[in-house]
């Protein structure tokens, strides 16, 4: 056999090695495929009766209307904002949880949900100030932030009152290939306190998780998986493996062209 048959054949062979090494090194199934554990035809039975809770620095629009147009104005007070319909004042939730409402003063609002608060305040204006009132009011900074390896990170406002950390990161653009979803992070304030918790997308049980409905102010972090890390760091596997192979080639030729 000639030293040029027997190069062909080295590097073929060592070829063949680098493009298994390359396959080995991709990502698998059961990294990137959400729900593995669910079974065809599976029912669950969706019991959840999250509802959002009002925290400090959350900022609501209360709107209060009776059958008596002019008894209920004190009530709701407008921005002076040149036009000549103009905005309703919003509130703030102070650090101590409370907004300050016409007429009826600090009311404490922190910890109740939308439907508790909207009860709360009828009742304290049926206490001699107006008859049969109906009072409405949103959340008007439910947002979330979703940063880390997904197509387009951002913090998103949210129309309604509930949203599921599976919507958020629909809104973010999904995760990118090399973000790791086994391991997804959601950060969470509730008057100063700060809770982590992690859950896996991989698995159904993401569905019983109490983060599962995010609240407003939730921080939804999607880490790099190792592939992402390595390849940040120049340290990758693949440019390893080229390395190493171009040595080995190298110095097989050498070796045949001396033989």
């Amino acid at each position: 056999m000639t030293g040029l048959s027997l190069l062909k054949k080295r590097t073929a062979l060592w070829m063949l090695v680098v493009i298994g090494l390359l396959i080995s090194s991709c990502a698998t199934k059961q990294d990137v495929v959400y729900f593995q554990n669910a079974k065809n035809f599976e029912t669950i039975v969706d019991t959840d009766t999250f509802t959002p809770r009002l925290k400090v620095n959350d900022i609501v629009s209360i709107y209060v209307s009776t059958f008596d147009i002019e008894a209920s104005k004190p009530f709701n007070l407008i921005k002076s904002t040149g036009s000549t319909s103009g905005e309703l004042i919003d509130y703030l939730i102070d650090i101590d949880g409370n907004i300050d409402f016409p007429v009826l003063g600090k009311v404490k609002l922190l910890g109740l949900t939308v439907e508790e608060a909207k009860e709360l305040i009828k009742g304290k204006l049926s206490e001699g100030y107006l008859k049969d009132p109906i009072v409405n009011i949103r959340i008007l900074n439910f947002r979330v932030s979703v940063l880390g390896a997904v197509n387009n990170p951002g913090t998103y406002t949210i129309s309604g009152e509930r949203i599921t950390i599976m919507e958020a990161l629909g809104l973010a653009g999904d995760l990118n290939i090399k973000g790791r979803r086994d391991n997804i992070l959601v950060i969470r304030d509730f008057n100063g306190t700060k809770t982590y918790t992690r859950v896996d997308l991989t698995n159904k049980e993401v569905f019983n998780s109490p983060v599962y409905f995010l609240t407003q102010n939730d921080v939804v972090y999607v880490e790099p998986n190792n592939s992402a890390i390595s390849n940040a760091s120049g340290d990758s596997r693949i440019g390893t493996i080229i390395s190493i192979t171009s040595f080995i080639l190298t110095t097989a030729l050498i070796f045949v062209t001396r033989n």
